[in-house]
């Protein structure tokens, strides 16, 4: 699978969530395969309220976000993920910058959560340091 998501941008969510811990690089890949695969789930949802709308493009609301936040105040690139909006759609649809803009903030919320999770867990283990092991258990445990 070909991750459209940059590393760099998922490892600063996760430590900014870490604490005095360290985050291994495949906790950030591992972490940046789950966002994508949410983003992409999420699309789809979407694009089939799009249609029920009888539009090709979607929109912020189509990913019921009722408020918009300024792409500035996220950590997210916008263009990776309007590139993981459109990775199980049709290429018919059109993604609105509102909607990229919507769907990186659902994301990084989402990524928030897991890191967080994440810390917790390897501080259970009593490591230094988050794996991708921490985020990996994250999902069994709780999806």
């Amino acid at each position: 699978m070909n991750v459209e998501l940059p590393f760099a941008p998922v490892d600063t969510i996760i430590r900014r969530n870490a604490g005095d811990l360290r985050v291994s690089a495949d906790a950030s890949e591992e972490l940046a395969k789950r966002i994508q695969d949410h983003g992409s789930e999420l699309a789809i949802g979407a694009a089939d309220r799009a249609t029920a709308d009888g539009r090709k493009t979607l929109m912020a609301a189509d990913f019921e976000v009722k408020q918009v936040v300024d792409k500035d105040d996220l950590e997210l690139p916008v263009a990776p993920v309007d590139r993981i909006a459109r990775l199980e759609i049709d290429d018919r649809y059109r993604v609105s910058m509102d909607a990229r803009v919507a769907l990186a903030d659902i994301l990084e919320d989402y990524a928030d959560n897991v890191a967080r999770a994440a810390a917790t867990l390897a501080h259970h283990a009593d490591r230094r340091t988050i794996t991708d092991d921490d985020i990996e258990t994250y999902f069994s445990l709780f999806e």
